[in-house]
């Protein structure tokens, strides 16, 4: 999967869109084959990416949730001190809650982000061709908005799970059954909006640099696929730049979720960036975890392009074996 030659046989690559087909059949049947290429590969990218990063994942949301402060020496001793008393598997703990969120979520974004490309370049006149830089960022948003919609009470789910003892939650229905009965339904949407704006930044800026270093390198290289080291090493810058611009507000979506079991009252965007800052300080609240994020966010990141990409190059080598009868 990894040869650059076979990889370059993929007449589609990520960084352009679709073209359209003169036969309404053909582009129908096409158009649909896309989708499910897409929802197939986005869902195994993320679940292969978030399982890789699992305790890492873990470790910064305690660490966001809480007032203690960060540090890689402290977060080393939280893993082991997790791992001698729990065991390995519970650095995985909440893993099942991410992977039934991630799963769709990566599945939709992905899938959003093929389809907004094919009509941001019907409507700019790029069709087969990459976007330029604006519809490029403003696909990659519109991907992420419509992911984080379909699929947020999940992420509530998961980061309860993640910072609270298994002794609390038994499985991810005993969580929302229990904040439904206890704290209300709207509970499960604690957090919606500094989600919201968050990803639009970071979701816009990794697929804005992820396909903006392919398209570079194609003009410099002279090879349209790169190879896939290269990948993650796009993927890597990519997650850099996107979770190091919409850090502060995944700390205090972080916050809103699991105020419910960490003893705060948190109630709007600002107001909750405030207690932060007056309690910790700005780099030590806001940030809190950015360092291990730069080390967990591109890893992710990369594995997930990566993943998407490769499996999409072998989702249509099969079709066209299938086809061809070979």
């Amino acid at each position: 999967m990894g040869n650059g030659v076979q990889e370059q046989r993929a007449s589609i690559t990520q960084g352009q869109v679709l073209p359209l087909t003169s036969s309404p059949q053909a582009a129908e049947l096409m158009q649909t084959r896309s989708v499910l290429n897409s929802l197939v590969s986005g869902a195994l990218a993320g679940a292969v990416a978030k399982t890789a990063v699992a305790p890492l994942d873990r470790t910064k949301i305690i660490f966001q949730v809480s007032s203690a402060r960060f540090s890689a020496k402290e977060a080393y001793k939280l893993i082991y001190h997790t791992y001698r008393k729990d065991g390995l598997l519970s650095l995985w703990r909440g893993n099942s809650a991410t992977m039934v969120r991630v799963i769709p979520f990566a599945a939709f974004q992905f899938c959003a982000h093929e389809q907004y490309k094919r009509l941001l370049g019907s409507y700019y006149g790029f069709e087969g061709k990459a976007l330029p830089p604006f519809p490029r960022f403003l696909a990659g948003s519109m991907a992420g908005l419509t992911a984080s919609i379909l699929t947020y009470p999940l992420d509530m789910v998961r980061a309860r799970m993640a910072v609270t003892p298994k002794e609390m939650y038994s499985n991810i229905l005993h969580v929302f059954g229990r904040i439904s009965r206890e704290e209300g339904r709207k509970t499960l949407y604690r957090g919606f909006a500094p989600t919201i704006l968050g990803v639009i930044p970071y979701a816009g800026l990794s697929f804005f640099t992820y396909e903006t270093l392919k398209k570079h390198h194609a003009e410099r290289s002279g090879r349209q696929q790169p190879y896939s080291y290269e990948r993650l090493i796009f993927g890597a810058c990519a997650g850099l730049i996107g979770q190091s611009a919409s850090y502060p507000l995944d700390v205090v979506r972080r916050r809103m979720q699991t105020a419910g079991v960490t003893g705060h009252t948190y109630g709007t965007i600002l107001g909750t960036m405030k207690e932060i800052v007056s309690e910790e300080g700005v780099i030590r609240g806001l940030y809190k975890g950015l360092s291990m994020n730069w080390v967990k966010g591109p890893v992710a990141v990369g594995i997930s392009f990566t993943t998407f990409d490769l499996t999409q190059i072998l989702l249509r080598k099969l079709h066209e074996m299938v086809h061809t009868g070979r």
